[in-house]
Parts: structure tokens; C-alpha cells; sequence
């Protein structure tokens, strides 16, 4: 079983999603990933991989893993930010992995 940390960022962007439904979906995802079903997720560098949930925006989520079973949940966008997205939580990525030395 997974375990998923969550940054304060992600929970910003999850807690001012306007869209009800998005943010069942993402909820939903969330959970099968606890059980090892990540979906549709690819690496996008540095240790950080995206969630992709087809809903709405097309919605992302940026993740790393910390632990064999433990991620962090980074930041959350959609298609239209994935660049600025990516950027943001491999920054993020980068100074978790300082902050652990």
C-alpha cells in the first residue's frame, strides 16, 4: 500500500479547485494510486512524475517518490500551465531532496 504526502501547495491547489467533479476524479485517482494503480502517469525529469486525469482541463498531478511506498504530492495544474506546472514541482523536487541531507 502507498502513502501519499501532501505539500501545502498541493493542498492550495486542490482546496481552490472550483470544479466539483475534477475534484472527485482526482480524489478518486488518488485513491487507486494508495493501491498501486497510478492510471495514466508519466515521468517528466528530476525525479518528478505527472498524473494525468482526463477531466475538464485536462488536470494534472506532480508527484516524487521519498520512500519505496511514500510520495509527495507536490503541486497540481492543468494542460495549459504544464510547462510552469513542471517547472514549479521540480523546483519543489529539488529542495525536498536538500532539505532530507
Amino acid at each position: 500500500m502507498n502513502t501519499f504526502v501532501r505539500s501545502s501547495d498541493f493542498d492550495a491547489w486542490l482546496s481552490n479547485l472550483a470544479d466539483q467533479k475534477a475534484k472527485a476524479r482526482i480524489l478518486a485517482r488518488l485513491r487507486s494510486a494508495t493501491f498501486g494503480n497510478f492510471g495514466d502517469c508519466e515521468p517528466v525529469g528530476e525525479g518528478v512524475s505527472e498524473m494525468r486525469i482526463h477531466v475538464g482541463g485536462g488536470y494534472r498531478i506532480y508527484y516524487t517518490r521519498a520512500d519505496p511506498t511514500v510520495y509527495v504530492l507536490l503541486t497540481g495544474g492543468v494542460k495549459a500551465s504544464q510547462r510552469k506546472d513542471i517547472n514549479k514541482a521540480k523546483s519543489m523536487a529539488r529542495e525536498l531532496k536538500r532539505s532530507k541531507r
